[in-house]
């Protein structure tokens, strides 16, 4: 079963700005845009080296229980222009109604203009499994045991 994710635009939302679609048949993530506040839709939001911010995308979503919604960033954006998610990838939960903004960083050495409607993220569907969690004793011996950060070496 196909899990519908229901969308309303917020009222001041431009609804000439797409809702989230998938660009290709094989695409895992729907495109996101952004839908800027009328004062900022001519000349787009600035975004400088090192600053985030929250880019508004003029909707709130419905998920259905048992599922979540991760945003990622766009592999186009990240390599031209350094733009990523600073909490890749975030995550919105079934039961949250709020507005959908997307946190941005500029991570590049130049200003980079987000425009009005432009794609700055793309949104993933997933199934969600809670887990029950108990305390233990003692916990199950590994081949890789308490090995962390690097411990399997490069390559």
């Amino acid at each position: 079963m196909r899990p519908v994710i229901r969308v309303l635009r917020e009222d001041w939302a431009d609804p000439q700005v797409a809702l989230p679609a998938y660009a290709t048949a094989g695409a895992a993530g729907a495109d996101i845009r952004a839908n800027l506040p009328g004062g900022d839709r001519s000349a787009g939001l600035v975004l400088a080296p090192m600053e985030r911010r929250v880019v508004p995308t003029g909707l709130r979503i419905e998920i259905p229980e048992g599922f979540e919604v991760q945003i990622r960033p766009r592999s186009g954006l990240a390599l031209r222009h350094g733009i990523s998610l600073p909490n890749t990838p975030g995550t919105i939960d079934s039961d949250y109604r709020g507005p959908l903004g997307v946190l941005l960083v500029n991570l590049g050495a130049e200003p980079v203009v987000i425009a009005h409607g432009e794609r700055i993220a793309q949104m993933i569907v997933a199934p969600v499994v809670r887990a029950e969690f108990a305390e233990a004793e003692r916990l199950g011996e590994t081949a890789r045991g308490a090995g962390g950060f690097g411990s399997t070496g490069r390559g």
